[in-house]
């Protein structure tokens, strides 16, 4: 949706923040409709640590999980470059390519960007969690298991809406990893530098964020 948004001569160049978050929030449902009786919807590395700090993962099914995630990740982000050939050539702006793979922040401050990935993925985890808690999947008191996917799209949409401007809200390591390791090695055209240097806020900010959600949820949700 970036893609669509952003290059040069699509038919939905500078549709605006509006069209990326939902784009991104319809994206995120399905996928958790897809895999997530596979997977327990596993998508995001900030997701998989947090449960995993809190016992309800075993540590010896993290590595597994990330290495699924940021090879989906890397190959979703080929399939983009694949499907949007023509345009790479024709968008000079180097920033806005490297925008269609990965997040880049609206005022650079490490700190600042840090604290922002860690609010925006402490709102998502904590919100997952409670959505797909087991006393709100109950169709009498809460609601039917296979609403709850839909439930997370509408939180990642209203996280984008608020709290993406900043940072245009990575809130998943394997979401920027994976696609700013494929900007690095396709041969796009134009392309600039892949920002390698601010590559650790969008890792580190959505794992901190995640892991204080799972301990809240423990607290406050307990099992």
């Amino acid at each position: 949706v970036v893609a669509n948004v952003v290059l040069n001569k699509t038919k939905g160049q500078n549709a605006g923040w509006i069209v990326i978050t939902a784009g991104w929030a319809f994206g995120v449902t399905v996928a958790v409709y897809a895999v997530g009786s596979f997977s327990g919807a596993h998508l995001n590395p900030a997701v998989t640590i947090g449960l995993a700090s809190i016992g309800k993962l075993a540590w010896a099914s993290v590595p597994v999980y990330i290495a699924g995630q940021m090879l989906g990740a890397f190959l979703g982000a080929t399939i983009v470059w694949l499907a949007y050939l023509p345009h790479w050539a024709v968008t000079e702006s180097q920033a806005g390519k490297l925008a269609v793979f990965c997040t880049a922040p609206a005022i650079r401050n490490s700190s600042a960007n840090l604290l922002t990935e860690v609010i925006g993925t402490f709102v998502l985890v904590l919100g997952v969690l409670v959505i797909l808690t087991p006393r709100n999947l109950n169709p009498v008191h809460g609601w039917d298991v296979g609403f709850g996917p839909f439930l997370v799209g509408i939180l990642v949409w209203g996280i984008g809406l608020s709290l993406g401007g900043p940072t245009g809200y990575a809130i998943n390591p394997a979401r920027d990893s994976g696609p700013r390791i494929a900007h690095a090695l396709l041969p796009i055209a134009g392309k600039g530098n892949s920002d390698w240097g601010y590559a650790w806020i969008p890792v580190a900010g959505p794992i901190i964020g995640g892991v204080i959600a799972a301990f809240l949820y423990r607290a406050v949700w307990p099992a």
